[in-house]
């Protein structure tokens, strides 16, 4: 076998394993799932019918939870980096890497298997909070072929992001500080477009929520699923993950390198 080949095959091998950790630990993923769950019922229920009439043109609870929907599923992909930076975490300090550098196996494996389990573990939370939106009245008006570019784009913002948090985990010194450490991921959607229209906003905190990464990508999602045009927020949004991923990959493998030689 090539060494590509057992790259591949050892990274499957990571990716089980991370596959079995979210089994063994069900309580993390039915948090990952909870919290943006719990803040679509808050949402919709406490504050959509005057969060609704604050939209352009007026509206209703029905409006506010079409608007609220594509915010909160990149504050789904936000919140499972928590659980990301935990899992790298107790890989680098309960010894585990330490074993892993024994045995004949691939280093980039174990980054591998990280992101695509963790990736998984993402899209399902997303999943579960499209599937709860839908059965209280979330009505999208895409067409087949725009729900597969929001699925990309949702993809695209869920491996940036999970490749980001593998590098919080890495440099974390436990794993108490990898639960803190990704927290400010999940204060970007509050301050962007996601849960209300950024013209509503002081001028110093709308022009940060207009121009940070998460506002593109919701704008994006919106238009695909709602029919509302994305024009040039597709593209900014597709260069924000490139930027993100690259950076964050080349980040997680120094940073790996460097505590996997201590």
């Amino acid at each position: 076998m090539t060494s590509l080949a057992y790259t591949l095959t050892d990274s499957a091998t990571m990716f089980r394993r991370q596959l079995r950790h979210i089994q063994r630990y069900p309580s993390l993923t039915g948090m990952l799932i909870g919290m943006p769950v719990v803040l679509l019922l808050l949402f919709v229920y406490v504050f959509g019918e005057t969060l609704g009439a604050g939209l352009p043109g007026g509206g209703d609870r029905g409006a506010y939870i079409n608007y609220l929907v594509p915010g909160l599923l990149l504050f789904a992909a936000s919140g499972a980096a928590q659980g990301t930076a935990i899992s790298m975490a107790m890989d680098m300090t309960e010894g585990i890497i330490d074993r892993f550098r024994t045995m004949a196996i691939s280093r980039a494996s174990v980054l591998t298997g990280h992101v695509l389990g963790s990736l998984m573990q993402t899209m399902l939370c997303m999943a579960v909070l499209l599937g709860v939106a839908l059965a209280i009245g979330f009505r999208p008006t895409a067409t087949p072929l725009e729900w597969l570019a929001a699925a990309g784009v949702l993809l695209a913002a869920g491996f940036a992001l999970t490749w980001l948090s593998v590098a919080l985990g890495l440099i974390s010194d436990s794993v108490e500080t990898a639960s803190n450490t990704p927290m400010f991921l999940i204060l970007l959607p509050f301050l962007g477009s996601g849960f209300v229209p950024t013209d509503t906003m002081p001028t110093v905190l709308r022009w940060f929520a207009d121009y940070q990464p998460f506002t593109p990508v919701t704008e994006t999602l919106r238009g695909l699923l709602l029919g509302s045009g994305i024009g040039a927020s597709a593209l900014i949004s597709l260069a924000w993950c490139a930027v993100i991923s690259l950076l964050s990959y080349l980040w997680a493998k120094r940073a790996f390198r460097r505590r996997a030689a201590r």
